[in-house]
């Protein structure tokens, strides 16, 4: 039984030498050869696919005077792509490729591909031609790793651009005003400026704030001051009793018609505030150098000495700037009620032309279709030369896709960061990637640097990526985050578009939560393109 043992393992070990003495008999070994891949599922990163194939050839499968010519191949749906191929040779040739000898060896060499569209469902395949002497002869193709995995390309290139703000004031605060004067160093009110012009006006001011439905007087300030020449613990005393009086005439003036609201009723004292304004308003000679000593002293009473020492220019002040000084000011602090967004949506109907230009870009905003959203933003442009509503023209070619309208709408807008941003964003949705990296750096603002995020995806820097979209929450945020293996942000996020969706599924799908997966690739379902990317989705291939 011995010998029959002996005999028998002499004649497997005889087949082993022969096994491979020629380029058939590789061919027919060719199972016995292992191929692995690294990652076993391919992945598309910065538009490329890149991994590590190792052969292993066992002992006395390399024929000693063959050449092995080894391509790596990804086929795809409509096509595949070839790498130049790996050449290896056995130990008895004379070259200069890599030695494989007989006694076997393993071997691990770089396969790198661009990405091509229609790569989110294909394998990786190696195809060998065995050369020796005069034959050649095909190696059976070995199955290296399935692929690819394209997720990263699945971040939106649309890109954000944000609006310039309308400046529209749902409340506008707004007031009316009327004063009297008083006499130096006297408190007491003359009749004659209780039918002063600027009590008449008031008082025509309350009537039609009354009659108007859209206003409303929330508070009213009876203010009174001391003139700034004199001592000023004696003037400080003066306006304390033009606040009493100035509160009694408040109540003449208002009797036969009551404001609405609080009357606070004030005393400031020395009136430097108004000083500076009337002197800086008249045209006196030496006003600039009066304002400049009222910028050097603060102490009320150098301030004075100063300017008393310009006698000249305090005879002029005595005479025109002094008097306005002893007042008591009437001030009915008013709101106004604006439009609202209802009434826009009617007037830009029927009667457009009485809005101003804040209400039109507001209006703009209010409207869904973006053709009339253009007529108002020219609309706006035409009659105000509004430069808010030239750039918001600009962002609403780009919403719609235009880009050649919304490059010519720029020619017109200040090149600021807002405006770079625009730029930058035309050319990610133009694939100019290079260009549209420079537009995000030179603009600088918070959404420049999520649209450069993109970039940062495309190319392959997910850690880059992340930091530009800390603490935003979108979609392109949370599928960044997949990217880096970490999932609650996309499980977190509460938009139901198919975008959303489709983020969320690839996150469920990685945690093998088939539940997940179903219940959001049917919203995935309401877009057509992206319901067929995820049929051919490698991210889905254990729920199909």
């Amino acid at each position: 039984m011995k010998n029959i043992v002996r005999i028998l393992t002499a004649v497997v070990l005889g087949f082993a030498a022969i096994a491979c003495s020629s380029p058939e008999k590789m061919a027919e070994m060719a199972e016995n050869v292992i191929v692995t891949c690294e990652p076993a599922v391919l992945e598309v990163v910065g538009g490329e696919i890149n991994a590590t194939v190792t052969v292993t050839y066992p002992e006395d499968y390399f024929h000693p005077q063959a050449i092995l010519e080894v391509t790596p191949v990804i086929v795809y749906e409509g096509g595949e792509s070839k790498m130049e191929p790996y050449f290896f040779q056995g130990e008895k040739v004379q070259d200069n490729y890599q030695v494989v000898p007989s006694a076997g060896s393993t071997v691990s060499k770089k396969v790198n591909f661009a990405y091509v569209p229609g790569m989110e469902k294909c394998y990786l395949e190696l195809r060998g031609v065995v050369k020796h002497k005069e034959k050649s002869v095909d190696l059976p193709s070995k199955k290296a790793a399935d692929g690819a995995n394209c997720t990263a390309l699945l971040i939106c290139k649309k890109g954000k651009v944000d609006l310039k703000a309308d400046n529209y004031q749902e409340i506008i605060k707004e007031t009316a005003e009327g004063q009297i004067l008083y006499q130096i160093n006297s408190s007491n009110v003359r009749n004659s400026e209780l039918k002063s012009q600027s009590i008449k006006d008031f008082q025509a001011a309350l009537e039609e704030i009354k009659a108007n439905e859209r206003k409303n007087i929330v508070s009213t300030d009876v203010v009174a001051y001391a003139s700034p020449d004199g001592k000023e613990d004696k003037n400080e005393a003066l306006s304390q009793n033009r606040s009493k009086t100035a509160e009694k005439a408040f109540n003449k003036v208002t009797k036969n018609n009551p404001v609405e609201g609080a009357v606070n009723v004030k005393s400031i004292g020395e009136d430097w505030e108004g000083f500076q304004e009337l002197v800086s308003a008249s045209d006196m000679e030496d006003k600039n150098l009066i304002i400049r000593v009222l910028s050097m002293y603060s102490d009320p009473a150098v301030r004075e000495k100063e300017i008393r020492n310009m006698s000249a220019v305090y005879t002029s002040l005595a005479k025109d700037v002094l008097p306005e000084l002893r007042r008591a000011r009437f001030i009915a602090n008013v709101e106004f009620t604006n439009y609202s967004n209802d009434e826009l949506l009617q007037m830009i109907e029927e009667n457009i032309d009485v809005l101003d230009e804040t209400a039109i870009l507001r209006a703009a905003t209010l409207v869904k279709e973006d053709n009339k959203k253009v007529s108002l933003y020219k609309k706006a442009v035409e009659k105000f030369n509004s430069a808010n509503g030239q750039y918001n023209l600009a962002v609403t070619y780009i919403n719609m896709d235009k880009l050649a309208d919304a490059k010519k709408a720029l020619e017109n807008c200040e090149k600021d960061a807002d405006w770079n941003n625009a730029m930058g964003v035309i050319a990610l949705r133009e694939n100019d990637l290079e260009a549209a990296a420079k537009y995000f750096a030179a603009s600088g603002n918070a959404t420049s640097k999520e649209n450069a995020a993109v970039i940062y995806v495309l190319n392959g820097e997910y850690e880059a990526a992340a930091q530009n979209l800390a603490g935003v929450k979108s979609a392109n945020a949370a599928l960044v985050q997949i990217l880096l293996g970490n999932y609650a942000p996309a499980a977190e996020l509460t938009c139901e578009c198919p975008y959303a969706a489709y983020v969320r599924a690839i996150a469920a799908a990685r945690q093998g939560n088939a539940e997940g997966v179903k219940k959001n690739l049917e919203t995935v379902k309401k877009c057509e393109q992206l319901a067929a990317r995820a049929e051919k989705d490698i991210e889905f291939v254990q729920y199909r």
